[in-house]
C-alpha cells in the first residue's frame, strides 16, 4: 500500500490534483481561522466549549463540526458549508414533488448545471437569513441565557458587516469546494466536511491524554481501542455494502450486428440514505426541546427532550429508522428503474419486465433498508451510551460513531477510489495490491 501512494507522485496529473486539492484545503481552513470583526472571540470560545460540554453539543456543537470549529472562532467561515447542504437536500426533496425539477433530472448534465445554479441561489439566500439571526445573537446573548457580552461594538454596523462577512466565507468555501470536484481529487463539498471533522481529533487525543494521565486504566484504554477499531470496520461494511441484483439484456440484431445479450447487476446499497437520516434527526429532535424550554408550563417538556434524556435517545433511534425509510421512498424509484430497463431490453432474471420488476426492486429495497437503518442506529447512538455509561468525553467519545465517522469513512472510501482509478488508468496496480508498475498489453 506504501508503494501505491508513492506511484501517485510518479503521475503528473494526478500529483497535480493532489497538490491543487491541498492547497485549497489549506485556503478553506483559513477561512476557518480569520474571525469576524468587532467579536470577542475568547467569550465566544468559552461559550462554545461550555455548549460542546454537553451530549450531542447541541445545535451549535453541530455546526462548529461542520465549519471544523469556525464557529467557535467566529471566523468569516461560521456558518461552514451547512447553508449548502441544506441547499441541496431541499432541492433533492423538492424533485420528487415537482415535476419540473424531475425533468431537469432526466435531461442529463445540461439539467443538473440548472439544478447546480439553482441550489447556488438557494444557498445565498439561506446565508443571508442564517448570518443575521446569527448576528443578532451574538449582540443580544442575554436572549439565549449568557451573561457574557459577545459584541464589542453593538448596532446595525456590526449586523451588517457579520451578515456580509459570513454570507461570503460560505459563498467562498462553495466555491472552492467545487473547484475541488472540478479540477482536484475526490468531491470537494465532501472533503471540506471531513477536514473540518478531522481538525477536531488533535484536540480529542489531548483530552484523551489528560483522561488517562489523571485515571490512568490500562483495561479502559485496551477497551477504547478494540471498540474504535470494530465500529470503524463496521462502517466501512455498513457504507460498502450492497445487493446486487442480476440484470440480463437481451439480443437484438440490427443489421448484421448483435447488440445486447450480456449479462450485469444493479447494486443496491444497504445504507442508500447515507448520513442524512442522522442529521434530519438531530435536527428535528433540537428545536422542540429549545422551543419548550423557553416558556415555564413547557419547560419540563423540554428537559425531557433533552439529548442528556433516556426519551432523547429513544426517539433518535426512532427517528433514524423513519428518516431512513423516508430519504429511500423520495429518491429511490422502483416504477422509473423498472421502466428504463424495459426501455433499454433489461429484466431481471426469472421476474416479469415492468410492473412485477419494479414490485420486487420495491420488496428488495425494503428488507435491505431495514438492515441499514438498524445497523445506522446502532451506531449513530453509540457516542452517547460511551458519554453516559463510561463518562468518556464527548468530544473523544464522538468519533466513535455517528455523523462524523460516517462521514470520514465514506469520503475517505470516495476519495480513494477516485486516486485508485487514476492510477489503473496508466497501469499502476490499486492500493490493495504491491503497486507495482504493470506490464503494458
Amino acid at each position: 500500500m506504501l508503494s501505491a501512494f508513492s506511484n501517485t507522485f510518479k503521475i503528473p496529473e494526478l500529483r497535480k490534483r493532489i497538490f491543487f486539492t491541498l492547497g485549497l484545503i489549506f485556503a478553506v481552513r483559513l477561512v476557518a481561522i480569520v474571525p469576524v470583526p468587532g467579536v470577542d472571540a475568547a467569550a465566544l470560545q468559552r461559550l462554545v466549549a461550555d455548549i460542546e460540554g454537553r451530549v450531542g453539543g447541541g445545535l451549535l456543537g453541530l455546526v462548529d463540526m461542520f465549519s471544523g470549529g469556525a464557529l467557535s472562532n467566529c471566523a468569516i467561515g461560521a456558518l461552514g458549508i451547512m447553508p449548502y447542504i441544506s441547499a441541496s437536500i431541499i432541492i433533492q426533496l423538492m424533485t420528487a414533488v415537482i415535476p419540473a425539477l424531475e425533468k431537469l433530472v432526466r435531461e442529463g448534465d445540461t439539467g443538473r448545471q440548472k439544478l447546480t445554479q439553482y441550489t447556488r441561489y438557494l444557498t445565498l439566500g439561506l446565508c443571508l437569513v442564517q448570518a443575521f439571526f446569527m448576528a443578532t445573537a451574538i449582540e443580544n446573548p442575554q436572549a439565549l441565557g449568557i451573561d457574557e457580552d459577545l459584541v464589542i461594538h453593538k448596532g446595525l454596523a456590526f449586523r451588517l458587516m457579520t451578515v456580509l462577512t459570513m454570507t461570503t466565507g460560505t459563498m467562498l468555501v462553495m466555491w472552492l469546494g467545487e473547484q475541488i470536484t472540478a479540477r482536484g481529487i475526490g468531491n470537494g463539498i465532501s472533503l471540506i466536511i471531513t477536514i473540518g471533522i478531522v481538525s477536531r481529533i488533535p484536540n480529542a487525543i489531548r483530552v484523551a491524554g489528560n483522561m488517562f494521565a489523571n485515571q490512568f486504566n490500562i483495561f479502559m484504554m485496551a477497551t477504547l481501542l478494540i471498540m474504535l477499531f470494530v465500529v470503524i470496520m463496521a462502517t466501512i461494511a455498513l457504507t460498502q455494502g450492497q445487493r446486487k441484483i442480476p440484470i440480463q439484456y437481451a439480443k437484438r440484431v440490427v443489421g448484421r450486428k448483435v447488440y445486447g445479450g450480456q449479462n450485469t447487476y444493479m447494486p443496491l446499497r444497504i445504507n442508500y440514505s447515507g448520513v442524512m437520516p442522522i442529521i434530519f434527526a438531530q435536527a428535528i429532535l433540537m428545536f422542540p426541546a429549545a422551543l419548550f424550554r423557553k416558556f415555564e408550563l413547557t419547560r419540563a417538556i423540554g428537559e425531557s427532550l433533552s439529548s442528556e434524556s433516556n426519551l432523547y435517545l429513544v426517539l433518535y433511534g426512532f427517528m433514524i429508522l423513519f428518516f431512513s425509510y423516508f430519504w429511500v421512498s423520495t429518491q429511490f424509484n422502483p416504477v422509473r428503474i423498472a421502466d428504463d430497463l424495459k426501455k433499454y431490453g433489461g429484466y431481471v432474471p426469472g421476474i416479469r419486465p415492468g410492473k412485477p420488476t419494479a414490485e420486487f426492486l420495491d420488496f428488495t429495497m425494503t428488507r435491505i433498508t431495514l438492515a441499514g437503518a438498524l445497523f445506522l442506529t446502532v451506531i449513530a447512538v453509540i457516542p452517547t451510551v460511551l458519554y453516559r455509561l463510561f463518562e468518556v468525553p464527548w468530544i473523544m467519545s464522538s468519533l466513535f460513531g455517528g455523523t462524523s465517522l460516517l462521514i470520514v469513512v465514506g469520503v475517505m472510501l470516495d476519495t480513494m477510489r477516485q486516486v485508485e482509478s487514476h492510477l489503473l488508468m496508466r497501469h499502476y496496480d490499486g492500493f490493495l495490491t504491491k503497486g507495482k508498475l504493470r506490464g503494458r498489453r
